[in-house]
């Protein structure tokens, strides 16, 4: 029992002294490294100031007018600027000014130059993106222009023997063109793809529609589409779909019309529908 308790007590006297000396070494090497730092520091800041003795004459022979290539190289300056001694040959001062006025003069019509060559430059790319960004809002609004139409209500005209529909936006792109009630506007001319369709539940034999195109007082059928009715059946059912490509013109106007009044139709966005987009 007593030689475990002394080994134990051994144990514990040397873990305690290599703690003692752990925490020795990393203050000594913490010490040395803030030397070092502090002694780099040092180092740094006299060369600064060497640099900053050195250099001082040449600053105030700058301000003065220039440096010379001899008083550079005696203050250490491995090259020179191309001017006179000014602080240290007066007698040159007159020449050296002349020639300095006409290699600043030669200096500002450079930089004007460039400044010139800059601006054109900065116009023309301006120029050209207005360009480019005109051009392609034109496209898009040529070439991406359309409109689907969705059904909204029915109004039957007697005395014409006719029921005309009336449209909601669906889906649409660009202002070429434009919707009231039952009429579609053509603000920009081109040539159109145009469809319809329409589903009928009516015990007439025989249904159809028409689109109608109206410009400047002109009346024009485009399209018609027929289509015969069961007659076997409780509740007759049946769709005419038609599609054709045709130029319009700018102000003319499209209506679709079925040519029987109080016709039987369903008026749902998946059955009967309009549309037409430029091509």
């Amino acid at each position: 029992m007593n030689n475990h308790n002394i080994r134990a007590s051994v144990w514990k006297v040397k873990v305690d002294a290599l703690k003692r000396f752990l925490v020795c070494t990393v203050a000594c090497t913490c010490v040395g490294v803030m030397y070092l730092q502090w002694t780099y520091i040092w180092m740094l800041r006299s060369e600064m100031t060497e640099i900053t003795r050195r250099f001082r004459p040449l600053d105030t022979a700058v301000k003065e007018g220039g440096i010379c290539c001899d008083s550079a190289v005696c203050y250490g300056v491995t090259s020179c600027y191309k001017v006179s001694c000014y602080h240290r040959f007066p007698e040159r001062r007159t020449h050296a000014e002349g020639r300095d006025k006409r290699d600043l003069s030669k200096q500002r019509k450079r930089r004007e130059s460039e400044e010139l060559l800059s601006l054109s430059v900065l116009h023309a790319n301006t120029y050209l993106f207005k360009y480019i960004s005109c051009k392609l809002s034109f496209l898009l609004a040529e070439q991406h222009t359309f409109l689907h139409l969705v059904p909204v209500s029915s109004q039957t005209y007697n005395d014409h023997d006719t029921t005309v529909l009336s449209w909601a936006v669906g889906q649409s792109r660009g202002q070429g063109l434009q919707v009231s009630a039952d009429t579609v506007t053509v603000e920009t001319e081109g040539t159109y793809f145009i469809y319809s369709q329409v589903l009928y539940k009516d015990t007439t034999w025989v249904m159809g529609h028409v689109i109608t195109k109206r410009h400047k007082g002109a009346e024009t059928k485009l399209m018609k589409c027929l289509k015969s009715m069961p007659s076997n059946v409780s509740q007759p059912l049946n769709t005419c779909y038609t599609a054709g490509i045709y130029f319009l013109e700018s102000g003319s106007t499209l209506q679709l019309s079925v040519p029987r009044k109080s016709a039987e139709l369903i008026l749902t966005a998946h059955a009967t529908f309009m549309g037409l987009f430029n091509i």
